[in-house]
């Protein structure tokens, strides 16, 4: 399951920084480090540890002598009197960039500790991989190419830790934790090129990191600089938010590791804390931030939908400060912000989809929030709040916030988005919505997922469909399928993005699998069909055609993606290609199924040079789209 979500956080304070903490930030650093030590000794003065120069008092760590040092020999009094007596006509980012910063490091370094966090075995193929170089051509195929399969990039991004594991810190302030959407974006592509000579297929693989501006700056100083700002004790997350901004200008990393997308002939990599990053398909380069030519600056959707007819690219770009969320209209041709409108939420949402219909843009407000405030009481900075209202908002393509429609309904929490089309006076809007927050929250952690998948449980996800009247306000809304398995990822023809569709696939969660590992783990796929009602299977509301397509024993998916066939005229008529790993022989594939036949075998499996980890959403982009 895709939780990236948790990538919303990028400007979470920028504004709160710059507006409470700018005058103050060599005094506030200074006082924050005496009180976290005169309180840390109080509270702990019986726990071993390095001790001070008399020998009577321990210090939390080791290195909290030498930043004490460091401090008296850095700003002597009459320093310090004359920057108390000027503080309010400082050049803040210029004393920061030459004076404050070293300081912050070392505070940094003294208070907060970083551990990698411990995996189990169940979770291996989480673990991060490294570069493999140059591209790599693949031999091992089983199975054939089908001959009319078109040539391009099968690209996948997902969560690769640069230094090999998932960062915690432990400081007098408590402890926080990334999570495990939150490695670095790692990109890993498959070209299918034709052979001129026999128009046989060449098959290839790379993998690059999306080297974002945050992934240089560790990389340069070899080691973990962002402390984790999402998952833990409230002081120490907002600390790390203030400390992030303080230092490097960001409260959180540019991840950049959730969906890769092609527009206008262009590759960009996505995570919806930041903006987009292009890349060059080729080398898997990373070229340049995309902000539309300087006119979006916001945390950009990691599910951005080209609108039917048009192309344009429809995006919004949630954040934790007002405006919540802003809905924008890229042009066709990628050059220019062709509408851009402050949806006038109430409220911060983890807003990680939205949908487009022929005429109008859907806008999903549901109660799983982040709330600053609540984060400065104590509370968790997201929590889904199962009591509040939910929301649907359908939005005229160019209209603003007084021109949406909003429909109250049953409280949910979604992430992902099957389609969304029109029908008559309908808007019908089918997602896989779970009953409670995706995410766990501190009440439940990661190391207790044992009800993954049971029925009602947080995390499990089923097909609903809602059918919005424009004309008279009526709302329906229902299960499409019953409790017996629970999906996410899901997928459609993208030629039919904003249309009637009759065909939907998605990733099934193994239970079993699941529950041991305390993560995520798809081991099977599923075709519906629409429109094809089949009454009660089992005692379960089983109201469409389901077919399934099971890997095995030990095999799990991620990055599946539906591959038209060139020429068809049937919305079912091509392939799913997917990664898939064995984890008893720990070799990765990428496997290609016809649709058409899907629960047959596959057609085809490429064995990959090297082991890939789970990761999130991929895309196929056929060479004939890249300019």
């Amino acid at each position: 399951m895709d939780i990236s979500p948790i990538n919303f956080v990028s400007s979470v304070v920028a504004d709160f920084v710059s507006s409470v903490f700018a005058d103050f930030v060599i005094f506030a650093a200074q006082n924050f480090l005496s009180s976290v030590m005169s309180v840390y000794v109080k509270k702990n003065s019986s726990i071993p540890g390095p001790c001070s120069e008399d020998g009577k008092r321990p210090f939390p760590f080791p290195s909290f002598h030498h930043l004490s040092i460091f401090l008296s020999s850095t700003f002597k009094q009459p320093l310090l009197k004359d920057l108390e007596q000027v503080k309010l006509k400082l050049d803040v980012p210029k004393l920061m960039k030459d004076a404050s910063l070293k300081m912050l490091d070392e505070l940094v370094d003294s208070t907060f500790q970083f551990i990698n966090q411990p995996t189990l075995p169940s979770q291996r193929n989480f673990l991060p991989v490294k570069e493999i170089g140059e591209e790599t051509v693949v031999t091992s195929i089983d199975g054939d190419i089908p001959a009319d399969f078109p040539e391009g990039t099968y690209i996948r991004n997902g969560p690769n830790p640069l230094f090999g594991a998932l960062q915690s810190t432990v400081s007098p302030l408590g402890k926080s934790s990334n999570i495990w959407v939150e490695g670095d974006g790692m990109l890993h592509a498959i070209y299918f090129s034709k052979n001129n000579i026999n128009d046989t297929f060449i098959i290839s693989y790379k993998n690059r990191y999306v080297e974002s501006e945050t992934f240089k700056i560790e990389k340069e100083k070899s080691r973990p600089c962002f402390l984790p700002a999402v998952e833990g004790d409230s002081l120490a997350i907002l600390t790390a938010y203030i400390l992030n901004q303080l230092r490097f200008g960001k409260v959180n990393k540019y991840i950049s590791n959730t969906n890769v997308f092609e527009h206008s002939g262009r590759c960009f990599s996505i995570a919806e804390n930041h903006i987009p990053q292009e890349i060059d398909l080729l080398s898997l380069d990373t070229l340049s931030n995309w902000d539309v030519n300087g006119e979006w600056n916001r945390p950009f959707t990691a599910h951005p939908k080209k609108a039917p007819g048009s192309g344009e690219l429809i995006i919004t770009g949630a954040d934790a400060v007002k405006p919540f969320l802003v809905l924008g209209v890229i042009s066709a041709d990628g050059k220019r912000l062709a509408h851009k409108v402050d949806v006038e939420l109430e409220r911060s949402i983890l807003c990680h989809d939205m949908g487009v219909t022929e005429r109008y843009n859907i806008i999903m407000d549901m109660p799983l929030t982040i709330n600053i405030p609540r984060l400065l009481q104590g509370g968790p900075l997201i929590k889904y709040e199962k009591e509040s209202y939910a929301r649907i908002g359908v939005m005229p393509r160019y209209g603003d916030a007084e021109a949406i429609k909003w429909f109250q309904v049953q409280p949910y929490c979604i992430f992902h988005l099957i389609n969304c089309y029109e029908d008559g006076d309908e808007v019908v809007v089918r997602g896989c919505r779970a009953e409670e927050s995706i995410i766990p929250g501190p009440e439940h952690g990661l190391d207790e997922l044992d009800n993954y998948v049971r029925d009602e449980g947080f995390l499990f996800s089923r097909l609903y469909e809602w059918r919005l009247n424009i004309k008279n306000a009526g709302i329906k809304e229902r299960y499409l399928t019953g409790k017996e398995f629970s999906v996410d990822f899901p997928m459609i023809n993208e030629n039919f993005i904003g249309l009637r569709n009759k065909f939907a696939y998605c990733q099934v969660i193994d239970s079993i699998a699941s529950s041991e590992c305390a993560l995520p783990k798809f081991g099977s796929l599923v075709k519906f069909t629409f429109g094809e009602e089949t009454g009660r299977i089992s005692g379960c509301q089983e109201l469409i055609k389901v077919e399934h397509h099971e890997l095995g024993e030990n095999q799990f998916c991620t990055g599946s993606v539906f591959v038209p066939r060139p020429g068809g005229s049937e919305e079912d008529d091509g392939w799913i290609i997917f990664h898939v790993h064995n984890e008893e022989t720990n070799i990765s594939q990428v496997h290609i199924i016809d649709s058409k036949r899907f629960e047959s075998k596959s057609v085809s499996k490429i064995t990959l040079p090297q082991r890939v980890p789970y990761g999130f959403h991929a895309t196929f982009i056929k060479i004939s789209l890249i300019a």
